[in-house]
């Protein structure tokens, strides 16, 4: 039936939960791309035909016509709603993306993944004097300034603004500002200790 492979596209985004986001379905795409091709192409001869007289097809034209919207309409929802999971991920986890997530998308999705991240860089170096200001921080109000947080693997030296040099290393414990912690606790190095 002409439209269910571009509607299942729609559903199995529908179906993965929020924050998630499956794999690029490129057989999928390529899939209905080729069924609207042949549609086209079946459009474009009956049309020649109906303009040497034969009206008998006009209604067969419409359907075909009503069926290539439809399909358009599912595969432009489906790679847009793609692009805002994409764009919620660089809030969530940053400018650096766990390879899981990576995996699972096209190589255009990365290359605008990369072009937003360096809008977003941008944006916010132009705002607040010389620093800048990172909106991607607090994303929810804080309760304190400095938090207790456990690191979950070894990353190294971190640097605060005091200039103290504290090593990560796997299941230290440490009381840091929060702010210069949000980061790493988003990407998976520290996790946040709840007393």
């Amino acid at each position: 039936m002409f439209g269910e492979r571009a509607a299942e596209l729609v559903r199995g985004l529908h179906r993965a939960a929020d924050g998630h986001l499956p794999a690029f379905s490129e057989d999928g795409i390529r899939q209905v791309l080729e069924e609207m091709k042949a549609l086209y192409e079946q459009n474009q001869a009956d049309v020649n035909e109906a303009k040497s007289g034969q009206s008998d097809l006009i209604r067969a034209i419409k359907f075909r016509h009503c069926s290539l919207l439809r399909n358009r309409r599912c595969v432009v929802a489906y790679l847009y709603d793609r692009l805002l999971r994409i764009r919620a991920l660089r809030w969530e986890y940053g400018s650096v993306l766990p390879n899981d997530l990576r995996f699972h998308m096209s190589a255009e999705e990365t290359e605008w993944f990369n072009q937003y991240k360096k809008s977003l860089a941008t944006y916010m170096r132009s705002l607040g004097g010389e620093e800048g200001l990172d909106l991607t921080q607090d994303m929810k109000p804080p309760k304190s300034l400095y938090i207790e947080v456990r690191c979950l693997k070894d990353h190294g030296e971190f640097e605060i603004d005091d200039g103290t040099t504290i090593l990560l290393k796997k299941n230290s414990q440490h009381f840091l500002p929060r702010w210069k912690c949000e980061q790493l606790i988003r990407q998976g190095i520290l996790e946040h200790v709840l007393s």
